[in-house]
């Protein structure tokens, strides 16, 4: 089993990936991160300006994120994809399922999901679902994440599994790592307590325990994301890669 890299979701840094790519790239570079995991960039930079940063930093492109409206509409969803393997990017990742109106949304956004993950497989990219909390919610006898992975293709859509948002959903991040190992594409590192997030180590989320679960799975990401920080993102971005390095050794 090889063993992960280790990437940064943008999100870190607000919106300044999104006028200042380049220097973002050289603190999360400079910061020891081997890949990054971004937005739909495609909004922002032609597919020349990403490709010239990243081989400046030596960074990959590991994959986008797209909202659900973008995955359900073929030609958003394809420019998703020309993108990311232009790119020689993995993953394209979505969150979200539309307006939830009992279980059938769900079943609904099975069908997208299996739609989207056929054609990412078409053109050799991983399609991953991302969870949040509200997937946990009780819904008709049984929880949104639940009924959404046994309604899709486990050859066609796979998992970022998102730790925070586990835990926050009620679940123990490890336990559910253990029962989804073989639909895990990467996973999302993050740590807080109820409504903050934190560095990794300074929240509620057992990451130690998680980590020691996702490391047994055949993920070849561990992507460290956090949606604020309370200091400079750069500083984050240092000390939580050197909380990854010394709990994994990666």
């Amino acid at each position: 089993m090889a063993q992960p890299r280790v990437g940064i979701q943008l999100i870190l840094y607000g919106q300044r990936w999104q006028h200042d790519l380049a220097g973002v790239a050289r603190e999360v570079a400079q910061a020891g991160y081997d890949g990054i995991e971004t937005g739909n960039l495609t909004a922002f930079y032609p597919a020349e300006q990403v490709r010239a940063i990243l081989a400046e930093t030596g960074l990959e492109l590991m994959g986008i994120h797209l909202g659900y409206e973008d995955v359900a509409d073929p030609t958003r969803l394809n420019a998703g994809l020309d993108f990311i393997t232009a790119m020689g990017g993995s993953y394209l990742t979505c969150s979200g399922v539309g307006e939830i109106r009992g279980i059938e949304t769900y079943t609904q956004a099975a069908a997208t999901f299996n739609q989207a993950g056929h054609a990412c497989r078409a053109r050799g990219v991983t399609f991953c679902y991302h969870n949040h909390a509200w997937e946990f919610e009780s819904l008709e006898g049984t929880q949104g994440i639940h009924h959404l992975l046994a309604h899709t293709d486990p050859a066609a859509v796979k998992l970022c599994i998102d730790l925070y948002w586990v835990y926050i959903g009620g679940e123990d991040p490890a336990q559910f790592i253990h029962r989804y190992a073989d639909r895990v594409g990467y996973y999302h590192v993050k740590d807080g307590s109820p409504g903050r997030f934190t560095d990794l180590g300074r929240g509620n989320v057992d990451l130690p325990a998680a980590l020691e679960a996702a490391l047994r799975t055949d993920a070849d990401w561990l992507v460290y994301e956090q949606d604020q920080t309370d200091q400079e993102p750069f500083r984050s971005a240092i000390e939580s890669r050197q909380y990854l390095r010394n709990q994994t050794g990666l």
